[in-house]
């Protein structure tokens, strides 16, 4: 629907027809020759199946006659269209000096055929052929024929120093004009010369003169113009608009709604790199500002400042005029980040607020100081991995949130310097892929990045090549990726690969040319290892063990007591909160060192003591911590309903809280336990599997105490 602060017809290609029948026809006989797609809509506004080529005996035949449009449209366009046409093709043979004989027989024989024609075989034929019999009795039919053919590859260049002139004087004259309602730009070429191709100087400073100051009416030739043959100038502005609106960002709220304006899935051109970046900036610090704590924000958003210093020194090193364009944005965008960060560190110890430094059901970065524990999994498997001469494949296997993709995160350092690890998350890209060609190309470019991120510079794989044949493609690349590392070796980590079993389960990938090329790069790579990380075994996966032979598996279970307690007491240094000893023991026995759950509990407890007096604030209690657990189950309920959900069987559910019922450190026998559920067998294997009940003596009780509670 138009907007009423716009001019009628003006930025559409379905403009109205003029009501008076000699300037309705005049207009139909511009649209034929300067606006084709407004000739076709004005056919389909009359009937549907109304076309250039449609012809009224057709129609008529139809039982279309009742149509008043259509005999109007036939006036025009089979009488007084021709007549029209044919008289101006006489003024101009009489300027040409023919006599008024050859004038008065070109113009009727032209008017007979085109009605003629128009009516047998549709109005824009018959007005052409009009003209062209015309032309043919006064002059030629061959010329005639030619012009016709041709006149819109010519036409266009003959008239573009006409047009320079005449778009020029329409930007002076809105300019001085100060672009009132209604522009003047609607009158450009642009607007209603369809078949002008060539680049109109200029055009994109008037389309952005006119937003600037009237904004509708701006908005919709933008709009006009984005489909046109002269997008390019609705992409320049685009690309200006978007350049203004990140360089008011005057403060972080402002950078993380950015990336919602942003229009960069429309824009495949030079700048889209440009705007990708600001993008993922923006969507980086909207993330670091959901963090819930102000130590939380500071880790994120330490790593976004050091990416905007990276790409400051980019653009820094760079004279392309885009990028010149978008090197004060962001170097604006550093500083208020900077700032900020600054503004973090001092509210906090202005409010003596504790800060908590867990992360909770995401995993944890290089970045984040919290990581602790599994030197002895990291290492000592991992190395023995390594070593290996028969360079068997290794699964590191665990419940969820037990610290796997952590581990992953972190396992740099704890290799020597000589392995380059690349993480991959299966989750992600590569299984989200349609094709095996997507597939090996998003597992190259997740190659190249996490490669990066060690500072080693991979080759790059180019998507177009692989869409023949991309195992054979990527093995080549390989092989240039290999002569890339020289003497290191790659440890490349797959995270969560039931995604990938359940992409292949689903037909979207071939088993043997997936599982066989991972089964390729153990036999015939050796400077090429295969670590795999999920919360299933092998066993549970057939396909992948016909594969992957020899499969060593490291089980990723709780922490040490000691890893625990320094989670709990010494999460990072110049940790402000001290425990009282009765409570650090209490988070120990309600979570059994489970990593997520010591996170989950201890952020709660830091929540509730902040909402304490600053003088008992700093001292966690057992009251402390037993009065943070309902919010711990609460806040981690995504986690125990998955245990609930997706873990384990109806039978299970039903083992699960009957157990729990029975009060904290319950053991339930057995034989009371099959009584109450016969042919349980299966299920206790399950839920011992599972890690969410443990065998005591002849009895079953929970692993943990705080899934217990949810169970209840």
């Amino acid at each position: 629907m138009t907007s009423p602060q716009l001019p009628p017809n003006a930025y559409t290609d379905a403009p109205q027809q003029h009501p008076n029948l000699i300037l309705g026809s005049l207009q139909l006989l511009f649209w034929l020759v300067f606006r084709p797609s407004a000739w076709r809509n004005h056919l389909k506004h009359i009937d549907p199946i109304l076309d250039t080529d449609s012809s009224l005996i057709i129609l008529l035949r139809q039982g279309r006659w009742r149509n008043l449009a259509l005999w109007r449209f036939f006036i025009q366009g089979y009488f007084i269209l021709p007549i029209l046409a044919n008289l101006l093709l006489g003024l101009i043979l009489w300027a040409l000096g023919e006599p008024i004989t050859t004038i008065l027989i070109c113009v009727t024989y032209g008017v007979a055929f085109g009605v003629a024609f128009g009516v047998a075989f549709g109005v824009a034929f018959g007005v052409a052929v009009g003209v062209a019999v015309g032309v043919a009795v006064g002059v030629a039919f061959g010329v005639a024929v030619g012009v016709g053919i041709t006149i819109n590859s010519w036409r266009p260049v003959l008239s573009f120093p006409f047009l320079i002139l005449w778009n020029y004087l329409l930007y002076r004259l809105d300019k001085g004009r100060n672009a009132r309602s209604s522009c003047l730009l609607r009158f450009h070429s642009a607007f209603w010369d369809e078949w002008q191709r060539l680049y109109l100087p200029s055009l994109d400073k008037h389309l952005l003169f006119v937003i600037e100051n009237n904004p509708v009416e701006g908005k919709a030739a933008l709009e006009y113009l984005s489909t046109s043959p002269q997008r390019w100038a609705a992409q320049a502005v685009q690309i200006e608009l978007d350049a203004r609106s990140l360089q008011r960002c005057a403060d972080v709220e402002a950078i993380r709604e950015a990336h919602r304006s942003l229009v960069i899935g429309e824009l495949e051109n030079e700048v889209s790199p440009l705007l990708r970046i600001f993008s993922r900036i923006s969507e980086d610090v909207d993330a670091a500002l959901n963090q819930a704590s102000a130590y939380n924000q500071r880790l994120p958003l330490r790593d976004v400042a050091d990416k905007l210093n990276l790409h400051l020194q980019n653009f820094a090193r760079s004279s392309d005029k885009y990028t010149v364009r978008f090197y004060p944005i962001i170097k604006s965008w550093r500083e208020i980040v900077t700032n900020y960060i600054k503004e973090l560190a001092k509210i906090t110890e202005l409010r003596q607020e504790i800060d908590s430094p867990y992360i909770i059901g995401v995993p944890l970065t290089l970045e984040q100081e919290i990581f602790t524990g599994r030197n002895d999994i990291g290492l000592r498997m991992i190395e023995q991995l390594l070593l290996d001469y028969r360079r068997p494949p290794l699964l590191l296997y665990g419940q969820r949130r037990m610290g796997k993709t952590s581990l992953l995160n972190n396992i740099g350092k704890l290799l020597p310097n000589s392995i380059i690890p690349m993480f991959i998350d299966l989750q992600g890209a590569p299984s989200s892929a349609s094709d095996h060609a997507g597939f090996v190309y998003n597992l190259a470019r997740e190659m190249e990045k996490s490669a990066k991120k060690q500072g080693v510079t991979l080759p790059s794989l180019a998507r177009e090549v692989l869409k023949s044949d991309p195992f054979t493609y990527f093995y080549e690349w390989l092989d240039k990726v290999e002569q890339a590392l020289e003497e290191n070796t790659v440890l490349l980590a797959l995270d969560e690969f039931e995604v990938l079993d359940n992409a292949i389960a689903k037909g979207r990938f071939d088993e043997q040319d997936v599982l066989g090329m991972l089964r390729h790069l153990i036999q015939h790579r050796p400077r090429f290892k295969i670590l795999l990380a999920g919360s299933h075994t092998i066993e549970e996966y057939q396909r992948w063990a016909s594969y992957l032979i020899n499969v060593q598996v490291v089980h990723i279970s709780y922490l040490k007591e000691a890893e625990a307690r320094q989670l709990i007491e010494r999460p990072v240094k110049d940790f402000t909160l001290r425990y009282e000893p009765n409570a650090v023991e209490r988070v120990l026995q309600l979570t059994r060192c489970h990593p997520f759950l010591v996170q989950l509990l201890c952020a709660e407890i830091i929540v509730l003591k902040n909402e304490q007096d600053p003088s008992i604030r700093r001292l966690a209690t057992l009251a402390d911590v037993e009065a943070a657990i309902p919010e711990a189950l609460q806040s981690g309920g995504f986690f125990f309903a998955d245990i609930q959900n997706n873990q384990v069987n109806a039978t299970g559910q039903a083992i699960l809280r009957f157990i729990a019922a029975q009060g904290e450190g319950a053991i339930v026998s057995r034989q009371r336990l099959l009584q109450e559920f016969a042919d349980a067998d299966i299920t206790f294997s399950l839920l011992l599997q599972r890690e969410l009940i443990e065998e005591v003596a002849d009895g079953y009780g929970f692993q943990v105490e705080l899934i217990r509670r949810w169970f209840v």
